[in-house]
């Protein structure tokens, strides 16, 4: 028997539709396959206890979403918690214990060395869990297995990462109680492709997820929410890095859905480039059911933009916030604050101009996390080669490890770059400021100006009342 095991308990509930995809996965293939969902145990090494008791695994795999929040100053790691999972596991089944997800996909070999772990999969795991127990059944040949990572002898060896193209997952989506989820946490994902072709500075998705866009038959994603629909669950999310990359793939979803009257019965969310966005597209979301949108903005000024190498300007900002205005969608705009060559004028620079375009919200995260193999890898190290380590934010000591929760913020924004953001802001209701440093007081659990989603109790006190949809749809309305 295959056993999957959902280890994230991030209130909110987010649903795992990665181990759901990969379970529906390995039922298709004929395998024998049970989740055990920690989130909602109120005691989850008994509920471990409880389920290795009864049942005799050939493997055991763990679904691990995130290395950290990603979030300063919280700065909140999970590795630990995920090593003390596998010991208890490892106490209560011989099975051997792979690790798959998109956290682990950006540190495949250091966390397989961290938790001392069987195996990992990096990449897609659909097809590679199916193919590595029927390696640990029949011929143990691991150099088969797409996406493996195992120790053999004192060495880690890893083959080719799986990302199949193009992609077709189960749309079934019954092996985890997803109606449960949306109750609990206000709306339930799903995928339209996987992948980003795009080059910006930061960005691990193309490390978990690979740098092709690999899409998803717009048949196959309406089927597959139509069979969440058939739940009880109508507000969704798909999560996709960049819903609108490539626009044609994004029209075809749209018009699929539309043909079904999807529109009708579904209230849906997405992440989006500003470019290409147009009032065609903008048109086609909200008849097949967009309610809202989450705009990569990063920043409203144009050099800090050509520095994160992005693809839109400002003029795509300030068109699309219009385009949703007149399709009735509520718009948010991430910003990215700090970044290499952020100074207090270009900070200024980008509130001014969000205020300006008026979106709904704008979220100002203060603080990169810095992840290897991107070029913000390269330039911290170029600045630590010139004896710069004024640019890093970190909570651990001694060298510099990415792999646990590094940040970087422009040392020109001075000792307290949060309240000089602050002060930009001038209390307007329309941005999420970013939470203040270490050095300052944060602020109390519930404020509805911090929108880290980790453990915010206000939304899901929020939820427990009836609130549906984006967690940042929730905290506009909440402030309303």
């Amino acid at each position: 028997m295959l056993t999957l095991i959902n280890t994230n308990r991030m209130i909110p509930a987010i649903g795992p539709i990665g181990v759901d995809y990969v379970a529906g996965s390995a039922k298709q293939a004929g395998l024998d396959t049970e989740v055990l969902d920690l989130c909602f145990e109120d005691d989850p090494v008994e509920a471990m206890s409880r389920h290795f008791r009864d049942r005799s695994s050939e493997l055991v795999g763990i679904s691990f979403r995130n290395t950290d929040d990603c979030f300063w100053p919280s700065a909140d790691w999970f590795v630990p918690r995920l090593k003390d999972t596998i010991e208890t596991i490892r106490n209560m089944t011989d099975a051997p214990v792979v690790i798959g997800g998109v956290g682990y996909s950006i540190f495949p070999e250091q966390i397989l060395e961290h938790t001392s772990v069987d195996f990992g999969i990096c990449g897609d795991g659909e097809t590679a869990i199916v193919a590595l127990i029927r390696q640990l059944q029949g011929s143990r040949r691991f150099e088969d297995v797409p996406g493996l990572v195992w120790r053999q002898g004192n060495a880690i060896r890893s083959n080719a990462p799986s990302w199949p193209d193009p992609i077709s997952v189960s749309v079934v989506r019954d092996s985890i109680d997803n109606l449960h989820y949306f109750e609990q946490g206000g709306q339930c994902g799903l995928e339209t492709k996987r992948g980003c072709n795009r080059n910006c500075i930061y960005c691990a998705d193309p490390l978990a997820k690979g740098n092709k866009l690999r899409l998803r038959d717009p048949c196959e994603v309406a089927d597959e929410a139509q069979s969440l629909l058939s739940q009880g669950i109508d507000v969704l999310h798909l999560c996709d890095a960049e819903f609108n990359v490539p626009r044609s793939h994004a029209r075809a979803v749209c018009e699929e859905f539309e043909n079904r009257l999807l529109g009708d019965k579904i209230r849906w969310y997405a992440y989006l480039s500003p470019s290409p966005f147009d009032a065609d597209l903008a048109g086609a979301m909200a008849r097949a059911g967009c309610v809202g949108i989450n705009f990569t903005g990063d920043s409203g000024s144009a050099a800090m933009l050509r520095t994160y190498r992005q693809q839109h300007g400002r003029e795509n900002l300030a068109a699309a916030v219009k385009f949703c205005r007149l399709n009735n969608i509520a718009v948010m705009i991430d910003l990215l604050l700090g970044g290499p060559g952020e100074t207090p004028e270009t900070v200024c620079e980008t509130i001014d101009f969000i205020k300006q375009i008026d979106p709904d919200c704008a979220g100002a995260s203060l603080g990169i996390r810095v992840y290897p193999r991107t070029a913000m890898e390269t330039i911290v190290a170029g600045e630590l080669a010139g004896g710069n380590d004024g640019n890093i934010r970190r909570k651990y000591t001694g060298p510099i490890d990415l792999f646990k929760p590094t940040f970087y913020i422009s040392g020109a924004l001075g000792e307290h770059p949060a309240e000089l953001v602050r002060d930009f802001i001038g209390g307007d209701q329309r941005f999420f400021e970013p939470a203040l440093d270490a050095s300052e007081q944060p602020p109390e659990d519930g404020d509805a100006a911090n929108y880290n989603y980790n453990e915010n109790l206000m939304i899901a006190e929020a939820i427990a009342r009836g609130e549906r949809g984006a967690y940042w749809d929730i905290l506009r309305r909440l402030r309303k």
